[in-house]
Protein backbone atom coordinates (compact mmCIF):
# COMPACT_ATOMS: atom_id res chain seq x y z
CA UNK A 1 0.00 0.00 0.00
CA UNK A 2 1.39 3.65 -0.75
CA UNK A 3 2.19 5.47 2.06
CA UNK A 4 0.13 8.41 1.05
CA UNK A 5 -3.16 6.04 1.36
CA UNK A 6 -1.93 4.08 4.18
CA UNK A 7 -1.82 7.39 6.20
CA UNK A 8 -5.07 8.59 4.72
CA UNK A 9 -6.57 5.15 5.76
CA UNK A 10 -5.31 5.21 9.46
CA UNK A 11 -6.07 9.01 10.08
CA UNK A 12 -9.94 8.65 8.78
CA UNK A 13 -10.07 5.61 10.56
CA UNK A 14 -9.41 7.43 13.49
CA UNK A 15 -11.39 9.96 12.92
CA UNK A 16 -14.43 7.98 11.82
CA UNK A 17 -14.19 6.07 15.22
CA UNK A 18 -14.05 2.79 13.33
CA UNK A 19 -17.53 3.34 11.68
CA UNK A 20 -18.98 0.91 9.41
CA UNK A 21 -19.38 3.38 7.26
CA UNK A 22 -16.03 3.82 6.69
CA UNK A 23 -14.98 0.47 6.11
CA UNK A 24 -17.42 0.36 3.31
CA UNK A 25 -16.35 3.45 1.54
CA UNK A 26 -12.53 2.40 1.93
CA UNK A 27 -13.49 -0.54 0.44
CA UNK A 28 -16.21 -0.57 -2.13
CA UNK A 29 -15.22 -0.71 -6.05
CA UNK A 30 -18.45 1.61 -6.75
CA UNK A 31 -17.46 4.66 -7.86
CA UNK A 32 -21.26 5.70 -8.34
CA UNK A 33 -21.51 5.11 -4.52
CA UNK A 34 -18.57 7.20 -3.85
CA UNK A 35 -19.65 9.81 -6.05
CA UNK A 36 -23.15 10.22 -4.19
CA UNK A 37 -20.89 10.67 -1.09
CA UNK A 38 -19.81 13.47 -2.32
CA UNK A 39 -23.33 14.99 -3.05
CA UNK A 40 -25.45 13.99 -0.41
CA UNK A 41 -26.44 16.52 2.43
CA UNK A 42 -25.43 15.35 6.32
CA UNK A 43 -22.06 13.18 5.21
CA UNK A 44 -19.22 13.39 7.45
CA UNK A 45 -16.30 15.54 6.62
CA UNK A 46 -14.22 12.36 6.59
CA UNK A 47 -16.53 10.29 4.47
CA UNK A 48 -16.25 12.62 1.68
CA UNK A 49 -12.66 12.85 2.18
CA UNK A 50 -12.76 9.03 1.72
CA UNK A 51 -14.67 9.49 -1.08
CA UNK A 52 -12.53 12.09 -3.19
CA UNK A 53 -9.76 10.54 -2.74
CA UNK A 54 -10.77 7.31 -3.81
CA UNK A 55 -12.10 8.66 -7.24
CA UNK A 56 -9.25 10.54 -7.16
CA UNK A 57 -7.04 8.05 -7.37
CA UNK A 58 -9.16 6.41 -10.47
CA UNK A 59 -9.06 9.29 -12.25
CA UNK A 60 -13.06 9.64 -11.51
CA UNK A 61 -13.50 13.58 -12.55
CA UNK A 62 -16.57 13.88 -10.27
CA UNK A 63 -13.85 14.04 -7.46
CA UNK A 64 -12.54 17.30 -8.37
CA UNK A 65 -14.40 20.17 -6.73
CA UNK A 66 -14.35 18.22 -3.37
CA UNK A 67 -10.40 17.54 -3.68
CA UNK A 68 -10.37 21.10 -4.58
CA UNK A 69 -12.32 22.41 -1.65
CA UNK A 70 -10.00 20.00 0.88
CA UNK A 71 -6.32 21.59 -0.88
CA UNK A 72 -7.65 24.39 0.49
CA UNK A 73 -8.21 22.96 3.99
CA UNK A 74 -6.76 24.49 7.22
CA UNK A 75 -5.89 20.90 8.28
CA UNK A 76 -2.33 20.15 6.67
CA UNK A 77 -3.18 16.70 6.07
CA UNK A 78 -6.37 16.96 4.04
CA UNK A 79 -4.29 19.36 1.97
CA UNK A 80 -1.31 16.76 1.41
CA UNK A 81 -3.88 14.18 0.44
CA UNK A 82 -5.69 16.60 -1.73
CA UNK A 83 -2.76 17.08 -3.51
CA UNK A 84 -1.83 13.89 -3.75
CA UNK A 85 -5.58 12.69 -5.35
CA UNK A 86 -5.41 15.44 -7.33
CA UNK A 87 -2.16 14.82 -9.22
CA UNK A 88 -3.36 11.55 -10.26
CA UNK A 89 -6.79 12.94 -10.96
CA UNK A 90 -5.83 13.60 -14.87
CA UNK A 91 -8.48 16.42 -15.27
CA UNK A 92 -6.84 19.85 -16.88
CA UNK A 93 -8.83 22.50 -14.73
CA UNK A 94 -6.22 21.17 -11.54
CA UNK A 95 -3.88 23.08 -12.51
CA UNK A 96 -5.78 26.42 -12.73
CA UNK A 97 -6.90 25.73 -9.52
CA UNK A 98 -3.51 25.30 -7.55
CA UNK A 99 -2.52 28.32 -9.35
CA UNK A 100 -5.77 30.53 -7.60
CA UNK A 101 -5.48 29.15 -4.33
CA UNK A 102 -1.49 29.23 -4.32
CA UNK A 103 -1.71 33.20 -5.48
CA UNK A 104 -4.87 33.99 -2.94
CA UNK A 105 -3.03 36.43 -0.61
CA UNK A 106 -6.51 36.07 2.08
CA UNK A 107 -5.42 32.30 2.02
CA UNK A 108 -1.85 32.34 2.09
CA UNK A 109 -1.27 30.40 5.35
CA UNK A 110 -3.33 26.91 3.14
CA UNK A 111 -0.99 27.45 0.23
CA UNK A 112 1.60 25.47 0.51
CA UNK A 113 0.27 22.12 -0.55
CA UNK A 114 -1.27 24.21 -3.88
CA UNK A 115 2.71 25.34 -4.65
CA UNK A 116 3.95 21.39 -4.09
CA UNK A 117 1.14 20.55 -6.43
CA UNK A 118 1.99 23.12 -9.02
CA UNK A 119 5.82 21.92 -8.64
CA UNK A 120 4.20 18.21 -9.15
CA UNK A 121 2.35 18.82 -12.13
CA UNK A 122 4.73 21.61 -13.98
CA UNK A 123 1.51 23.18 -15.82
CA UNK A 124 1.79 26.01 -17.72
CA UNK A 125 0.69 28.07 -15.08
CA UNK A 126 3.13 26.43 -12.77
CA UNK A 127 6.00 28.59 -12.94
CA UNK A 128 4.02 32.44 -12.90
CA UNK A 129 1.98 30.88 -10.07
CA UNK A 130 5.08 30.39 -7.82
CA UNK A 131 7.34 33.77 -9.14
CA UNK A 132 3.81 35.68 -7.86
CA UNK A 133 3.52 33.49 -4.43
CA UNK A 134 7.05 33.93 -4.01
CA UNK A 135 7.80 37.58 -4.78
CA UNK A 136 4.67 38.52 -2.09
CA UNK A 137 6.82 36.59 0.81
CA UNK A 138 9.77 38.33 0.02
CA UNK A 139 8.57 41.63 2.35
CA UNK A 140 10.20 41.78 5.25
CA UNK A 141 8.62 40.11 8.58
CA UNK A 142 6.43 37.68 6.17
CA UNK A 143 4.99 34.97 8.52
CA UNK A 144 5.09 32.25 5.56
CA UNK A 145 8.22 31.20 5.10
CA UNK A 146 7.45 27.58 4.90
CA UNK A 147 5.34 28.53 1.73
CA UNK A 148 8.11 30.49 0.31
CA UNK A 149 10.91 28.52 1.00
CA UNK A 150 8.58 25.73 -1.56
CA UNK A 151 8.28 28.19 -4.19
CA UNK A 152 11.84 28.92 -4.34
CA UNK A 153 12.57 24.97 -4.22
CA UNK A 154 9.71 24.62 -6.84
CA UNK A 155 11.38 26.96 -9.06
CA UNK A 156 14.39 25.50 -9.01
CA UNK A 157 13.04 21.63 -9.60
CA UNK A 158 10.86 23.51 -12.43
CA UNK A 159 14.29 25.00 -14.48
CA UNK A 160 12.84 27.89 -15.68
CA UNK A 161 14.62 31.06 -16.56
CA UNK A 162 11.50 33.00 -15.51
CA UNK A 163 12.34 32.41 -12.35
CA UNK A 164 15.71 33.76 -12.42
CA UNK A 165 15.08 37.32 -11.41
CA UNK A 166 12.93 36.22 -8.44
CA UNK A 167 15.38 33.62 -7.38
CA UNK A 168 17.91 36.57 -7.03
CA UNK A 169 15.92 38.41 -4.94
CA UNK A 170 15.28 35.47 -2.31
CA UNK A 171 18.99 35.36 -2.20
CA UNK A 172 18.91 38.39 0.16
CA UNK A 173 16.61 36.38 2.81
CA UNK A 174 18.87 34.80 5.26
CA UNK A 175 15.83 31.84 5.11
CA UNK A 176 16.41 31.35 1.90
CA UNK A 177 19.48 32.55 0.25
CA UNK A 178 20.40 28.54 0.63
CA UNK A 179 17.98 27.59 -1.28
CA UNK A 180 17.79 29.89 -3.57
CA UNK A 181 21.64 29.13 -4.51
CA UNK A 182 20.24 25.40 -5.38
CA UNK A 183 17.61 26.65 -7.06
CA UNK A 184 19.33 28.93 -9.28
CA UNK A 185 22.12 26.42 -10.15
CA UNK A 186 19.16 23.95 -11.26
CA UNK A 187 18.09 26.70 -14.13
CA UNK A 188 20.30 26.03 -17.46
CA UNK A 189 21.58 29.32 -18.53
CA UNK A 190 21.03 31.15 -21.90
CA UNK A 191 23.22 31.49 -24.65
Amino acid sequence: MDEELRALTERLRRESGGAALYERLAGTPDHDELAGVLTESGRPLWAREVAAFRLGLVGDRRAFEALVLFLNHRDPPRCASAAYALARLGDPRTARAAATLATNELRVAYALHPVRLLVELRAPESVPALITTLRRRLTPHDPYRRVALACVEGLGALGDDRARAVLNEALAHPALAEAAVHALARIPRQR
